[in-house]
């Protein structure tokens, strides 16, 4: 495996140029600038609100300081909050080709497209001579996400997952998973696999607002796929998405945007803290894909039984199909059919070495399928979170 060394020492395994619109006044014109060069690894992402959100703040500035990351070229109306002189100065600070152009002070669409084109092909130049260096699965962070679960995903491709994250962690490497509104009836079991008694009270005490938050919303993470694909209640999902998370001690809890500090294996709070101010903590999976990506996940393993097509930007997703008659229907769109399970073809410890060997071949520089669909799917939105406390992260040995 070969990837891309950047100042702050990690690794990529991609090198896109990110095109990125500060507010949604402006998500026409970064697409239209990008538009000739989406077969050179451009690609557009962005936050749309016009006012100021540390989240989201802190989010572009994770994402766009990414190891898979080369280039950045800020696209701003001009009269948004976003604070875009600062976000410039980050990504110049990492060592990044970066430019920002205002659309009211350059001249209109026209002329900031023009520009932008301009800048952008000097930039892939530039990236081309980003030094290249061996990368190891102790340099990766893998990220989980589960979406279109069905009755099978709990018996194939989330605990193949499982298996497949206690092969990368015991070779060094760091996974992330997620998910708090299906992780219910799950708390007392992640609290006893973290590495400290006062991480374990953190992880009770998110578990307990997400239960809390999801109260207020009337809600959970529970939707009419998952009941017509034979699902019956939240617990039963829950005990599936858990499944991902393998058996390897739980090292540390991060918030979108925080990148482990350490190796091993960590949960994300994707809910935000505070009362309930921003609706659904995150509407669909692309949102938690790109809060799990934001904490420097290189890969995302995702898993779906009823069948997603969701890919990202910035980071390769590996389709993981849970159901031998979906992965017959959409084979097109899958990475691995651990629904060979099912069938008598394969056996859980099957699947986990053939998704690290997906994995090798994906950092290896072959397109996914969602990739080679040409999918780079992209949600941000408001939130809030606090700052995390010295329990959250132990860094123990």
């Amino acid at each position: 495996m070969q990837g891309y060394l950047r100042q702050d020492g990690r690794k990529g395994i991609r090198n896109h140029l990110l095109v990125v619109y500060l507010v949604e006044c402006a998500h026409h014109v970064a697409k239209v600038i990008a538009a000739p060069f989406v077969e050179d690894g451009v690609q557009v992402i962005g936050f749309p609100g016009c006012f100021d959100n540390e989240y989201a703040q802190d989010m572009l500035a994770a994402l766009c300081t990414h190891p898979n990351v080369g280039g950045v070229l800020l696209a701003s109306l001009g009269c948004e909050m976003f604070r875009g002189a600062e976000l410039q100065e980050i990504i110049h600070n990492s060592g990044r080709p970066v430019k920002r152009l205002v659309i009211q002070r350059v001249g209109g669409t026209r002329a900031t497209v023009e520009l932008g084109r301009e800048w952008v092909r000097g930039a892939l130049n530039e990236m081309q001579q980003t030094p290249r260096v061996p990368v190891y699965l102790s340099d990766l962070v893998i990220g989980t996400e589960c979406g279109g679960s069905d009755g099978t995903s709990i018996l194939t491709a989330n605990p193949a997952v499982g298996r497949a994250s206690d092969l990368l962690v015991d070779a060094g490497g760091t996974v992330l998973f997620e998910e708090l509104g299906e992780l219910f009836g799950c708390e007392d079991h992640m609290a006893a696999r973290a590495v400290t008694p006062e991480l374990g009270s953190e992880i009770t005490r998110v578990m307990t607002k997400a239960l809390s938050y999801y109260d207020q919303m009337g809600h959970s993470s529970f939707g009419g796929g998952n009941v017509t694909g034979g699902l019956s209640t939240i617990e039963e999902k829950s005990v599936g998405a858990y499944a991902k998370s393998g058996n390897r001690p739980i090292s540390g809890l991060v918030t979108p945007g925080v990148v482990p500090t350490g190796r091993g294996l960590y949960l994300m709070d994707m809910v935000s803290d505070g009362t309930v101010k921003y609706g659904m903590p995150n509407i669909n999976d692309t949102a938690s894909i790109v809060e799990l990506v934001a904490c420097g996940c290189h890969i995302i393993l995702f898993t779906t039984g009823r069948g997603s097509v969701t890919g990202s930007a910035i980071a390769p997703v590996v389709k993981i199909c849970a159901n031998p008659e979906t992965y017959d229907r959409l084979s097109d769109d899958m990475d691995v059919n651990a629904g060979k399970v099912l069938r008598g073809e394969a056996d859980l410890d099957d699947i986990a070495r053939e998704i690290v060997a997906v994995i090798e071949q994906t950092a290896s520089g072959i397109p996914t399928r969602s990739e080679d669909l040409g999918h780079q799917e992209f949600h941000l939105t408001y939130k809030h979170f606090e700052a995390l406390g010295p329990s959250c992260l132990p860094n123990v040995a």
